[in-house]
Parts: C-alpha cells; structure tokens; sequence
C-alpha cells in the first residue's frame, strides 16, 4: 500500500469521526436538560444523556441509528467481504496444515472485530428511550476494559509457546 493511500484512509477515517462527533454535539445542544443530572452508568455517552432530556429525543436517537449504521456497516460490510475473498483463497490452498493455520490465524481477528461490533452495535443501534440497564453498564465495562484486555490474548495464541502454557494451565499438567 502506497504512502498516499495510506494518508488518505486516515484522512478519511479522521473526517468521518470528526463530523460524526460534531454532528452529535450540535443535535445534543437542540435538548433540554431539565431533571436529574446524573447518567446512570460508569461512562457519559450519548445513548446514556438521552434519559435526561426533557424534550424528545426521538430525533437524536434515529441520527445516532443512521450514523452508527452507517459508520459499523460500511466497514463491517468491508471486512465480511474482505473474508470471504480469503476464505476463498485459504480454500485453494492444498495442504490441510496450511489451510489449518490460514484459518486460525483470521479466527484470531474475526474473534476481536465480533467482540468490538457486537458490543458497539449493542449500545448504539437501539431505537426508542430506555433507562440504562445493568446489561448496558455490563456492556460498557466489556467495551471499555474487557476487550482491550482480550486483544493481546487472543493475538497471542497463535504463538505455540502461549498455546502449550495456556494448555498446561488448562490441564494442570506442568512438566
């Protein structure tokens, strides 16, 4: 991949997260916010401000469901398709071994992109006022310090030495 390439997806990337994030700012400022001022859960997010407000909120919900739609599905859409090319490609190849490593070595990232889009499409593609639930503060805690914690985990055991430790460990078995 080419420098230019590269430069341009992060410009993209940028450009997307900072309209995004502007465009939520400036729908949130349209709320009033006249009853209880505490957020009822570990961090302050949009779907958390939402219960706060005194007037309706109806119209933030529905952008917050389209951004999110479209921001998770596009790359979501990228990424299936981007698999099913290299399950095709990992199919081709001959030997069982090889396909055997080909596989657990994108089960690994397959494992990190559900945990990260289930959760988020968990706490953002939900229409219509909900109080937060300790589901959602559960949710959270997952997003935002389980799976961080997972990712170095899950990328590591593909190295035979983490496999055989987490093995003994599993077992009992220390030699």
């Amino acid at each position: 991949m080419s420098h230019s390439v590269q430069w341009i997806l992060v410009a993209v990337s940028w450009a997307c997260a900072l309209t995004n994030a502007l465009i939520h700012t400036i729908a949130l400022t349209t709320l009033n916010f006249c009853g209880p001022n505490e957020v009822n859960h570990f961090y302050c997010d949009l779907p958390q401000l939402f219960p706060l407000s005194c007037s309706s909120t109806q119209l933030n919900e529905r952008l917050l469901f389209a951004a999110g739609f479209i921001m998770a599905g596009t790359p979501l859409t990228l990424i299936v398709t981007s698999y099913i090319h290299i399950a095709a490609a990992i199919l081709r190849i001959r030997s069982v071994e090889g396909r055997k490593k080909a596989f657990f070595t994108c089960s690994s990232h397959l494992t990190v992109v559900c945990l990260l889009y289930g959760t988020g499409i968990f706490n953002y593609m939900r229409l219509g006022r909900e109080e937060a639930s300790d589901k959602d503060k559960g949710v959270g805690i997952f997003n935002t310090v389980i799976n961080p914690m997972l990712n170095p985990l899950i990328y590591s055991l593909r190295n035979p030495v983490v496999q055989g430790a987490l093995w003994r460990v599993i077992t009992g078995k220390h030699y």
